[in-house]
């Protein structure tokens, strides 16, 4: 019986169990021009005992951008920050994938340079409110994106690829997920182009497929991950069919040989099941466990071969020595979540690993 603690083969990387760390925001790129700082390395380093970390959310595009200190990955001083934390990475012996994360229509002005605004696919405001270095703020209608102008996002996702190999990364994973831009083009309510970019099935796809292509043209599909949520209504998202449209997406990918899928998944189980017999490759999985933490007891879905690999997230935060942890059944950090977004190094590089 395969279990968690087993080794996989990802792309070309060998990794030493199917326990991956799940990507989180955190905040903290305080460094020049959203550059990662030495206390990240530390933080990411930490973890290294995690079979796959996938890094928080990295802007392929100053646009990008939607909340505060995030870190990018579209300017040399970025690329050359994010090398100390691969290396650190590197050196303890873990394997790093960079999420890139373009988050289209959440965000605000006042996070952007140059008078510039965030831009979706069509002109329709989220509802709710983004969090500012002023304070929260009500979301901006956003500015809908010409067809020139998703080409460039395209080509900005693959350059951002590219950067990530050259800042030593050892792969990317492509954000589709929780309501940012990628997820708005499949989704229903902030996609309403009635052009080749939306309307039919294939048009909702066609963004998300054309993005992980030029990807994986640009750096090789096994360097290249996607995380999907289908049905996930986090930041006002509305999905009719989400069976129909991810299925297709999946169909039209099948053949780059990706290096995984991720399913950050829902209260819809079954559907979970349809995608993972649909994916001929390999299967990660963040389980529905609201609204508690994934915990040991997801350990049980490589077993029973429900993913190949499972992702943890809150709880990894809390437990650098996860994988040892988990083994043990326990005991646990808890999280902090006041330290969650932004601050120093409290919440963040000091929770205590087992001394026995």
């Amino acid at each position: 019986m395969t279990t968690a603690f087993d080794p996989i083969v990802l792309g070309d990387k060998h990794l030493t169990s199917r326990i991956a760390m799940a990507p989180m925001t955190r905040s903290r790129a305080y460094g020049p021009g959203a550059e990662p700082t030495e206390l990240m390395a530390t933080y990411y380093a930490q973890r290294a005992d995690a079979g796959l970390i996938v890094t928080e959310g990295i802007q392929p595009s100053t646009v990008g951008q939607g909340y505060p200190d995030t870190p990018g990955l579209h300017t040399p001083g970025q690329v050359r920050a994010w090398r100390t934390v691969t290396d650190a990475v590197h050196r303890e012996g873990g394997v790093i994938f960079a999420q890139l994360m373009h988050t289209g229509r959440i965000g605000h002005p006042s996070l952007l340079p140059d008078g510039l605004t965030p831009v979706a696919p069509s002109a329709v405001a989220a509802r709710g409110k983004v969090y500012t270095h002023q304070g929260p703020q009500d979301f901006v209608t956003p500015q809908e994106l010409t067809e020139e102008e998703i080409r460039q996002t395209v080509g900005d996702f693959a350059s951002a690829a590219r950067n990530a190999v050259e800042a030593g990364f050892d792969g990317v994973e492509i954000h589709g997920a929780n309501g940012y831009l990628v997820h708005q083009f499949l989704a229903d309510n902030t996609n309403q182009r009635t052009d080749g970019w939306g309307g039919s099935t294939e048009g909702r796809i066609r963004f998300a497929a054309e993005v992980v292509t030029a990807v994986a043209e640009a750096i090789g599909g096994h360097r290249v991950g996607l995380r999907i949520s289908p049905g996930n209504v986090f930041n006002d998202i509305s999905e009719d069919n989400p069976g129909e449209v991810y299925g297709a997406l999946l169909d039209r990918l099948a053949a780059l040989d990706l290096a995984y899928l991720h399913l950050m998944e829902g209260p819809d189980s079954s559907l979970t099941a349809r995608l993972r017999k649909a994916w001929p490759g390999t299967f990660v999985l963040n389980p529905f466990t609201y609204p508690d933490a994934t915990g040991v007891d997801a350990l049980k879905l490589v077993e029973d071969g429900s993913a190949d690999m499972v992702a943890y997230g809150a709880l990894f935060l809390a437990n650098p020595d996860l994988p040892r942890r988990l083994a043990a059944g326990g005991p646990f950090n808890t999280a902090d979540k006041a330290t969650f977004y932004g601050g120093d190094h409290r919440g963040y590089t000091d929770y205590p690993t087992l001394t026995a």
